[in-house]
């Protein structure tokens, strides 16, 4: 695990800073994950964040920043696999499959053309949250801000898009323009959150909690809530343990989430 961009912060604000940005994101995909279980687009989640790869490659070309490419990546990603998937060539999953490997493998040789860069792949593979600066924190914030808020707003018809497509027609939602909506909110989520987990473990926060709180709740927005408060707490339980036994940090926020989860698989279902 990397120390040296934090070499000239004082522990305590070092701390704080990976505390505030992994906050962030758990408050946003706890919501965002909960329509990912619904909606069953977990595999959805892995191929934008594997595409993410595309966007350090664009970053690098047109030399500007890396995490405004990622998330410019990411949407033009969504929108092209909504054009995919009314397309109707290929069953979705298989779609996905073929998208999420290939974007990924594609986007580790575009990268490795530029090591020269001195760019750091494993930061981004596997996040580097205790490197985050105040700036790249904020913007974290401002996003999940922008996200939860549209969520709030478009959340009666996210949901009547989740629980039957064509009655929510019927009602006259604009059920296509709904659903780029929430895979448009997931791509920039995902690219936000690569900065804290990296691109192989952004879905597993995303799900996660989301997973866990099924459990836990009784109403949609109940899950959304403590998918939040689980995914809070993971990244509370991640950072303390990359601290205290020197893990990296995205895999320990990852594997408390799933500590978490297995935690709620003893409360019996009814209960």
């Amino acid at each position: 695990m990397s120390t040296a961009p934090i070499a000239n912060i004082d522990m305590p604000d070092f701390l704080y800073l990976a505390l505030l940005a992994g906050l962030a994101v758990a408050l946003v995909a706890g919501p965002l994950g909960s329509f990912a279980v619904w909606r069953r687009m977990a595999y959805f989640g892995d191929t934008l964040a594997h595409s993410a790869l595309l966007g350090i490659t664009l970053g690098l070309l047109l030399e500007i920043n890396l995490n405004l490419a990622v998330a410019l990546g990411c949407l033009v990603l969504a929108l092209i696999l909504v054009g995919l998937q009314q397309q109707r060539y290929l069953a979705t999953d298989t779609l996905l499959g073929i998208l999420s490997h290939s974007t990924l493998a594609l986007g580790l040789v575009c990268v490795s053309l530029f090591s020269e860069s001195r760019v750091d792949l494993m930061a981004y593979l596997f996040g580097d949250i205790l490197a985050v600066t105040p700036g790249e924190t904020l913007g974290v914030w401002l996003v999940s801000l922008v996200v939860v808020a549209t969520l709030v707003g478009f959340w009666r018809p996210l949901l009547s898009i989740t629980v039957h497509e064509d009655l929510a027609r019927i009602e006259g939602i604009p059920v296509d323009a709904v659903r780029t909506l929430l895979m448009l909110l997931m791509a920039l989520v995902i690219a936000i959150a690569m900065k804290v987990v990296g691109v192989l473990l952004i879905t597993a926060l995303l799900i996660i909690p989301a997973a866990a709180s099924r459990r836990l709740s009784h109403t949609p927005e109940q899950m959304a809530i403590i998918a939040s408060l689980l995914g809070a707490l993971a990244v509370c339980l991640g950072l303390s343990a990359s601290y205290w036994w020197d893990s990296p940090a995205g895999p320990s926020i990852v594997l408390s989430a799933t500590l978490l989860f297995s935690l709620t698989l003893l409360k019996r279902q009814g209960d």
